[in-house]
């Protein structure tokens, strides 16, 4: 079965550096097989005959601190996740949408629906947010580099664990993840 992993923080700044061909050998010695990055940022493909995909992603983490010594979150993300990106993302029916500026966070719980009514949103304007179950989609005014609408806020502000990605790289992992 294939899995999708996205590591949280990793080579960013110069912080928990890992390079991706030794984070291949480290997953492939502990059974994974066809393992495969996509970018720096932490996108592992894997398969294993495990199933739950909770198990493989507390290998993987158990692995890179064994390995790398670097305490790394791990959100596993389906292929049916990654295409209900394409299909909920309410920013895509935007007749002027730039797709620059479009980010989606992945993160490790679901959030009940009335979430986005207990958050304080005139925080984060002009920057947009939609809350979709283990996602939410981010629509930058400027760029994430200008923004208080980050990981560190998702996280504190939710309590969950967040990972984001462009929107480019979303619809590559979703390409990358096959038929």
């Amino acid at each position: 079965m294939k899995h999708l992993a996205l590591l949280r923080g990793i080579n960013v700044s110069g912080h928990k550096m890992i390079k991706m061909e030794e984070l291949r050998k480290a997953l492939e010695s502990i059974g994974f097989t066809n393992v495969s990055t996509y970018i720096q940022s932490g996108n592992v493909f894997v398969d294993s005959d495990e199933e739950s995909a909770a198990k493989v992603g507390f290998l993987i983490k158990q692995e890179i601190y064994k390995t790398f010594g670097h305490d790394v979150p791990v959100i596993m993300v389906t292929k049916d996740d990654l295409q209900a990106c394409l299909e909920r993302n309410e920013f895509l029916n935007e007749s002027d949408v730039d797709l620059k500026k479009l980010y989606v966070s992945f993160i490790s719980s679901e959030l009940p629906e009335n979430m986005i009514t207990q958050l304080n949103l005139n925080f984060i304007e002009p920057d947009k947010i939609q809350l979709d179950g283990r996602r939410i989609y981010l629509k930058y005014d400027i760029s994430p580099a200008k923004t208080k609408l980050d990981n560190k806020w998702i996280e504190k502000s939710m309590n969950v664990v967040s990972t984001t990605r462009n929107w480019n790289t979303v619809n590559k992992l979703l390409e990358l993840f096959g038929d």
